[in-house]
């Protein structure tokens, strides 16, 4: 076991996965691993038959679940974790259970989802892939061009996925294509390969992706800024959202790019800066971000969208909080208003509104009760999605419009 702590505190996470798996069936250690062997997510059901743990509260997460860099466990558990000291002395089910959870660079939380059926476009629209290379590498994406587009210059909006997802599950996932051609918006969505993070996960624990004009940012901003060449894209009405993985990556769009995008939306996500390696990342999702992160010291924060279930027990509710925080850190004269909701066969929530005092909202968090870590208002043609739940992509449609980048300025 001693071995597999080293695998995975090295970055090793496959052969940790292969060693786990080797003794689980009793194998010698050093044996080669078998081919096709499953991910972290199917070891943890084995581990729960070696060694099933008593008393386990029951499930508070959505059929559909979703990601970022570890499983967090429910706040006081030590389920799924392990102390810095060294393995606890528990059963053996439950001592890989925790190693499992270190399995996941960016939050693997519920199986593959073998991917919707792409539904018909509307006569005129468009949803191609393409691809877009810079310094720091390439990245493919896929963009929704409406139908309704009219003749002048069209928002964009650019959606990053959770880690396993893919472009075309994110968008069945959160329908943004169906509200964009409602507003005649372009939708990007980047592709994470598995090349760049095992899970597909966005790599917002890392140093290098967190800055701007470096690794992942510059990807990102450079996918953004050639749709912007190549379509007719307004420059002051392009917004950037993200669920887990993709909220974290999206918050440090918005705090690397502030001229870039007019505003932000994180469902599930972490503020950036939260973390600088995978052990920080997996503290910070546990525990949620104890002090404000530093980022790049600016004059202006895009406003930004939080959307949050106060049962994630994947990304702790407490790093909505934090990313509210910083959206309005350079802000002063805020007003704050806490308005309560529940619509008919969906889940309560709370809304504050942090207003300026020209009236304009700079940041709107939404806390879902109830929720888990998934979308809210998604559709189950789509992974990670909560149907229950007050309807997201609606909301951050409604707030991005809202907002325009030279509007910042005034």
């Amino acid at each position: 076991m001693g071995e597999v702590a080293r695998l995975t505190r090295a970055g090793r996470l496959a052969e940790a996965t292969g060693l786990i798996q080797r003794l689980l069936r009793g194998e010698d250690a050093a044996a080669s691993p078998p081919p096709n062997s499953p991910d972290p997510t199917v070891l943890e059901g084995e581990f729960e038959r070696l060694d099933p743990a008593p008393h386990e509260p029951a499930s508070h997460e959505p059929a559909h679940r979703s990601d970022a860099p570890g499983r967090g466990p429910a706040t006081g558990s030590s389920k799924t974790g392990l102390p810095r000291t060294g393995l606890p002395r528990t059963g053996l089910g439950q001592t890989l259970r925790g190693l499992a959870a270190r399995l996941r660079p960016a939050g693997l939380q519920g199986g593959r989802h073998a991917g919707p059926p792409a539904e018909p476009l509307p006569d005129g629209a468009s949803f191609t892939a393409a691809s877009y290379t810079g310094p720091a590498g390439t990245r493919a994406y896929k963009l929704y061009v409406p139908a309704n587009r009219g003749d002048g210059l069209r928002p964009l909006v650019v959606m990053l996925h959770g880690c396993t997802q893919s472009p075309d599950d994110f968008a069945a996932g959160t329908r943004m294509n169906a509200l964009a051609e409602r507003h005649g918006v372009f939708v990007a969505y980047p592709e994470q390969p598995a090349t760049a993070n095992a899970q597909r996960c966005w790599n917002w624990f890392k140093p290098e992706d967190q800055r701007r004009g470096h690794g992942e940012p510059d990807l990102l901003a450079g996918i953004t800024r050639r749709i912007m060449r190549d379509h007719p894209v307004d420059p002051d009405r392009v917004y950037i959202a993200g669920l887990s993985a993709g909220g974290a990556a999206a918050a440090i769009m918005g705090a690397a790019y502030p001229d870039l995008y007019a505003a932000v939306g994180v469902h599930s996500g972490l503020p950036a800066g939260a973390a600088h390696d995978l052990p920080s990342a997996l503290a910070a999702m546990r525990q949620g971000s104890r002090a404000l992160p530093d980022t790049p010291r600016t004059d202006r924060r895009p406003p930004t969208i939080i959307f949050h279930g106060d049962r994630d027990t994947v990304v702790h509710p407490q790093n909505g909080d934090r990313v509210a925080a910083q959206a309005i850190a350079a802000a002063s004269g805020l007003g704050t208003e806490v308005q309560h909701g529940e619509a008919p066969g969906r889940r309560a929530y709370s809304r504050t509104l942090h207003t300026d005092p020209a009236g304009r909202t700079l940041c709107e968090q939404w806390t879902i009760h109830g929720a888990g870590h998934a979308w809210a208002g998604g559709s189950p043609a789509g992974s990670y999605t909560d149907p229950q739940g007050p309807d997201a992509t609606m909301e951050m449609m409604r707030f991005f419009l809202d907002h325009r980048l030279s509007a910042a300025a005034d």
